[in-house]
């Protein structure tokens, strides 16, 4: 499997959804697209793995609710046996098992199938980059189903005490200015904490740090 699309590389893009209207209306509309080729469409998770054998995929984009292998199997599967593929939810629906049942499973992130065209071009290259894309409808939720601080003994390694304490408070969906009145310090000096943080971890937003955190909670 090749590595993550660099600037100038065309994104591979797998599509799975088990509705052929909808498979052919996002290969229409996504070859029209500069630097993003449809490679292949599957109707099943179980198609999209074999297809996944002879091809290489940079992101597929993974209808949540299919017969057979759900959208969250898939996702989990791919992140175990294919993880140079960004997986990228696309769905009418915005329940919470699927949300979260995503995300956990490795998600790159969550788009209901209602976002504009130009919304998907750009999750689709964030989630190419490694970036973390979640529909602004559920972003508060994810945030607030976050926001329990796990224990101590379960903290991401790597982060110096206050870094840690700043991530924590990251997970509740607090803002660097709430976090600056709550302990004390400047917003300059809780961004400079935030960025040491994404840094030491490999992560590149707020948003993947609080998922991060929520994992670790899990473990």
């Amino acid at each position: 499997m090749c590595g993550p699309a660099g600037a100038g590389v065309t994104i591979r893009v797998l599509l799975v959804d088990d509705q052929d209207l909808m498979r052919r209306g996002l290969h229409r509309l996504l070859e029209l697209e500069p630097g993003i080729e449809v490679v292949g469409a599957a109707a099943s998770g179980d198609a999209a793995l074999a297809l996944l054998e002879h091809i290489d995929v940079d992101v597929a984009l993974v209808d949540a609710r299919m017969p057979g292998m759900t959208g969250v199997e898939l996702i989990a599967r791919l992140t175990r046996d294919h993880p140079g593929v960004n997986a990228l939810v696309l769905t009418t629906f915005d329940e919470d098992e699927f949300v979260f049942g995503s995300l956990r499973a490795g998600a790159r992130g969550f788009l209901l199938k209602d976002a504009s065209p130009e919304a998907l071009v750009a999750a689709i290259r964030s989630a190419a980059h490694g970036g973390t894309v979640i529909d602004g409808q559920v972003a508060s939720r994810v945030l607030a189903r976050v926001g329990t601080p796990p224990a101590p003994t379960s903290a991401l390694p790597g982060l110096s005490a206050r870094e840690d304490e700043v991530a924590r408070l990251v997970a509740t969906g607090a803002s660097n200015q709430e976090i600056a009145r709550r302990l004390f310090l400047t917003e300059g000096t809780v961004k400079n904490h935030v960025s040491a943080a994404l840094r030491k971890l490999g992560l590149r937003d707020r948003t993947q740090l609080a998922l991060a955190y929520s994992r670790a909670g899990d473990r």
